[in-house]
């Protein structure tokens, strides 16, 4: 089997510095801290307008707590689809990186990119199939595990 402590010959070390060297030279350099902050404002302000769609349909729109929630989502999934559409939320992700995915619009723009890469190929066999190919193994998995919780409740109660 494979021994991760023993030393690598002379040659293959010679790969490795080679390789490293290769690495160093084309991999650009990031400054973490400035990432960090635009990562979190990006993810806060969206967070916040998440909050401030969820307030507005309690308060202006008369929802309760439950049809606030499903108001907050439905808009932040139809703003990233719609910015992922015309180019702007890659932008936005270029600059703020994780920030730009919270979990709700990480999701839209998994469902919209692949999708929108493969238009050409036609509304079936492009648009159709690949609009799920990030976000189908999501959603396969938690209607499944739905599924068999709910099963387990009918039979079980608790």
């Amino acid at each position: 089997m494979f021994d991760k402590n023993a030393k690598p010959s002379p040659q293959r070390q010679r790969q490795l510095d080679r390789y490293k060297q290769l690495v160093e030279r084309l991999s650009p350099n990031s400054d973490m801290g400035k990432g960090l902050f635009r990562a979190y404002w990006v993810g806060g302000a969206i967070c916040a307008f998440g909050q401030f769609l969820q307030e507005a349909g309690k308060m202006w729109l008369g929802m309760n707590n439950t049809a606030a929630s499903t108001f907050c989502s439905t808009v932040l999934v139809l703003l990233t689809a719609l910015l992922t559409g015309i180019g702007v939320w890659d932008k936005i992700g270029q600059y703020a990186g994780a920030g730009a995915f919270v979990p709700i619009t990480g999701f839209a723009n998994a469902m919209v990119s692949p999708a929108i890469e493969f238009r050409r190929e036609g509304l079936v066999l492009g648009l159709g199939a690949k609009l799920f190919t990030i976000a189908g193994p999501v959603l396969v998995w938690g209607i499944s595990t739905s599924v068999v919780v709910g099963i387990i409740y009918a039979i079980w109660p608790w």
